[in-house]
């Protein structure tokens, strides 16, 4: 009897520590610093803006602007809804608008199947603005 009176003192004993214990040492290893913070958000708009940078250009080269115009697409409505694209979404038209291009300029794909691309991402961003 008298042990286990003994370990239930040792037990009281033990999560009183703990409960008494400076909660700050813990939390310290778990906190992200205001340093920290700023890096990421920095890293985060600069990416959204070479993204937005990415598109736009695309979307201002003479082959898209004919594209838009013989689709009856308005350019400016299109400009003005690129940015209204959450961070992924702009991720991957700036992927392929980077890849159209360079294809492009490379040989690989045709004005025709440009224009196809084009029209693509167009109607992608429409979409996304329209469902919002």
């Amino acid at each position: 009897m008298r042990a286990i009176h003994l370990l239930e003192f040792l037990f009281v004993l033990l999560m009183g520590a703990v409960l008494v214990s400076p909660q700050a040492v813990h939390a310290q290893n778990h906190v992200v610093t205001p340093e920290d913070l700023q890096k990421d958000t920095s890293a985060a708009s600069s990416t959204r803006q070479k993204n937005l940078g990415q598109v736009e250009g695309f979307l201002s080269t003479p082959e898209a602007q004919q594209a838009m115009k013989s689709a009856h697409v308005n350019s400016q409505q299109v400009k003005d809804a690129i940015p209204q694209l959450n961070d992924d979404e702009l991720a991957q038209l700036s992927a392929r608008s980077e890849k159209a291009q360079k294809d492009f300029a490379g040989g690989r794909i045709s004005d025709r199947e440009l224009i196809f691309i084009v029209l693509a991402i167009l109607a992608l961003i429409l979409i996304i603005v329209a469902v919002r």
